[in-house]
């Protein structure tokens, strides 16, 4: 149990924290001498209850508090139509129960909980004008991260199922988290961004949310405008660059063991894209255009085929590992990435991580995912983005081909 003197001061400071914003408003309930005095209240009950053994005295004195309250309001009341709402006052039993907290359980734990609420209490004007601001799109995505990540996450087995032990349902739903925040993290980034964006931010955002989706979309562009062909070229190529960037991120969420070892060789790949990415938009610098971002923030049905098919990937590894070895991790891995790194990417990483592939094995195939990629990709921009973007881009993807070749053969 904390000191008592400690936890007296923490509820004291906490009440003035509160306490002080509160007299900054309308709000005449309760202000900079009423909260620290319920924080402490609220301290001194459980403290003395818990002393005297009778836990009956916390809720007791809540319940004056309550009291006090509701008279409060009436008077109030009595004077002025109501309508202000009942902020200060439910921030008021919050802050007693703060106060308690500190006394008998973690200070830790109120520190954080009184902080939380003196934030709530002053960044009201901005969350309102958030809420205004939310298309229905946009609340939905957020309800759909509440749902997926801390409702259905938690409940799924951590254990592994199947004739080879890979398929575990909590892993294989925590990609689907993963990229659904990936997506949403990125219409963020784009929303903030608020009217124009240049075109290398174009790219970034392309690349987080599908390079695949990207290049289809800026081809189009390409074929329609030829004027847009510079612009839809340096898009693609930082887009591919970003590639790298995801699969950092995702092998360092799920086995960070495992990104020390393929470190070298990968991030020597991404910084022959950099390089690239830098010289084609210092070729073409001055081009701006718009990307616009999904219409579905979250993108949860792409998710879920994605959350699909990483089951499906590491399924397929674990046995043509069994049956074919190495090579057959390599023709996976190659026909896996033309439409997607990233269920490739997780699978190879939690392999590894578990110890039933060799660390060299799986960044060699991871590359090799990555460069089929990477072809597919430079095929959708001739085909789809016409003579003009394929002259373009194909010096830099054939560079960037030709060095993540050379790595995969030369790479101790």
């Amino acid at each position: 149990m904390p000191d008592t003197f400690v936890a007296l001061g923490v509820a004291l400071g906490l009440g003035l924290l509160v306490g002080f914003q509160r007299e900054r408003t309308e709000e005449s309930v309760a202000g900079f001498r009423t909260f620290p005095l319920i924080t402490v209240v609220g301290a001194l009950a459980a403290r003395v209850g818990h002393a005297a053994d009778t836990p009956w005295l916390l809720p007791a004195a809540l319940l004056g508090l309550v009291a006090l309250v509701v008279m409060g309001n009436l008077a109030r009341w009595r004077r002025e139509k109501p309508g202000k709402g009942i902020t200060t006052e439910v921030a008021s039993l919050v802050m007693f129960l703060v106060g308690a907290t500190a006394a008998v359980g973690s200070i830790a734990a109120a520190v954080v909980m009184g902080g939380i609420v003196a934030v709530l209490l002053q960044f009201k004007r901005p969350m309102h004008e958030l809420a205004e601001r939310l298309s229905h799109d946009e609340v939905r995505a957020v309800m759909q991260i509440v749902v997926i990540g801390l409702v259905i996450l938690p409940v799924l087995p951590d254990r592994a199922y199947g004739p080879y032990d890979v398929l575990n349902p909590f892993r294989i739903w925590m990609m689907v988290v993963l990229i659904v925040g990936i997506s949403v993290a990125s219409y963020v980034l784009y929303k903030l961004t608020d009217a124009r964006v240049g075109t290398l931010l174009g790219g970034l955002l392309g690349g987080l949310i599908s390079s695949t989706a990207t290049t289809a979309s800026y081809a189009r562009r390409a074929r329609g405008q030829r004027q847009v062909a510079p612009t839809a070229a340096v898009v693609l190529m930082v887009a591919s660059t970003v590639v790298f960037a995801r699969i950092f991120v995702e092998i360092g969420v799920v086995a960070p063991n495992v990104l020390r070892e393929v470190a070298g060789p990968l991030g020597a790949m991404a910084a022959v894209n950099v390089l690239l990415s830098a010289l084609a938009f210092w070729i073409w610098r001055g081009d701006q255009t718009e990307p616009a971002p999904a219409d579905d923030p979250a993108q949860l049905r792409v998710a879920l085929v994605f959350g699909a098919l990483y089951g499906a990937i590491i399924f397929a590894l674990a046995a043509a590992k069994a049956r074919l070895g190495d090579v057959g991790l390599y023709v996976v891995s190659g026909i896996s990435g033309l439409t997607d790194i990233d269920a490739i990417t997780l699978s190879l990483a939690n392999l590894a991580d578990a110890g039933r592939l060799d660390t060299g094995t799986a960044w060699r195939a991871t590359l090799l995912a990555a460069l089929s990629n990477l072809a597919f990709k430079g095929g959708m921009a001739f085909f789809l983005g016409g003579p003009a973007l394929a002259a373009r881009i194909a010096p830099f993807f054939g560079a960037s081909l030709a060095a993540g070749t050379g790595i995969l053969l030369f790479w101790p």
